[in-house]
């Protein structure tokens, strides 16, 4: 059972191709199951098209889903095609992110932590003028947002757990019991979290999380699932095999995709 559950497109701004070339791209690679999860829209925020290089407007969500519905009916038979969005996790306003996507047969939801005191994770300005005890900080932050997101029960997958080492590496080796606690949390809701291979393309090199949090993750009895985090129709699936066999080597024997807001358990 081959599967991609964390794909982009287009209407998000920063990606290239159509939901239909994803399906497509996903197919040619022998996928069984293709996931469409792109940015959903800030709903919180008074204008339409908030972050236009970020995130699809609001009065376009409507027709995304319609669309990979559509796409849904149409490929039936080929793959499966499931309906998901990525979702930033914004405490202070997710009842209303929740009631937006209540409205809709959504498959799955991620739920991914993008800014950490109104910073961007990827902006590695933030870390110049830190000393030790604020760096500190910001990471307990950050894992705080992680750690209220899982207990949140919106989510079914939780994106890129250590995504906020993508272009400050050194982030992992900022000292913190945290990581620990937050993986704790996750086993004990059931959420899942994804082996993201986009961290390939960043300064840091690497998949999120790192393999010594995924050591951890599969000692805690955390569930893992796949997400390419495709940008471009091409990566769909990307290092699939190599994540999977990588998983058998630290310990886990299965993992999960996520359809009808249940997950399904995937032998390794």
């Amino acid at each position: 059972m081959k599967f991609d559950l964390h794909t982009h497109n287009e209407r998000c701004g920063h990606a290239i191709g159509t939901i239909e070339d994803y399906v497509v791209s996903a197919i040619r690679k022998g996928l069984h199951v293709i996931g469409i999860s792109d940015h959903s829209p800030y709903f919180a925020e008074e204008a339409d098209h908030h972050f236009p290089q970020i995130a699809m407007a609001k009065s376009m969500f409507a027709a995304y889903v319609e669309e990979v519905l559509r796409l849904k009916a149409k490929y039936a038979g080929q793959i499966e095609v499931l309906l998901g969005v990525e979702s930033d996790y914004f405490p202070e306003s997710a009842h209303l992110y929740q009631e937006v996507y209540d409205r809709y047969p959504f498959d799955y939801l991620i739920g991914s932590i993008h800014h950490v005191e109104g910073v961007s994770i990827f902006n590695k300005k933030r870390w110049g003028k830190l000393d030790e005890r604020r760096k500190i900080e910001v990471k307990e932050a950050y894992y705080d947002l992680i750690e209220q997101s899982a207990r949140s029960g919106m989510f079914d997958i939780l994106g890129h757990i250590d995504a906020m080492k993508a272009f400050y590496p050194a982030f992992s080796d900022i000292p913190t019991g945290r990581v620990d606690q937050t993986l704790q949390v996750i086993a004990e809701t059931g959420v899942a979290i994804e082996i993201n291979t986009s961290g390939k393309t960043k300064a840091v090199g690497g998949w999120y999380p790192s393999d010594d949090i995924l050591e951890r993750a599969c000692r805690y009895g955390v569930s893992v699932t796949f997400g390419s985090d495709a940008h471009d129709p091409d990566r769909v699936a990307d290092e699939w095999e190599l994540v999977r066999d990588r998983l058998k080597d630290i310990g886990f024997r299965e993992w999960v995709y996520v359809s009808g807001r249940k997950p399904h358990r995937v032998p390794l």
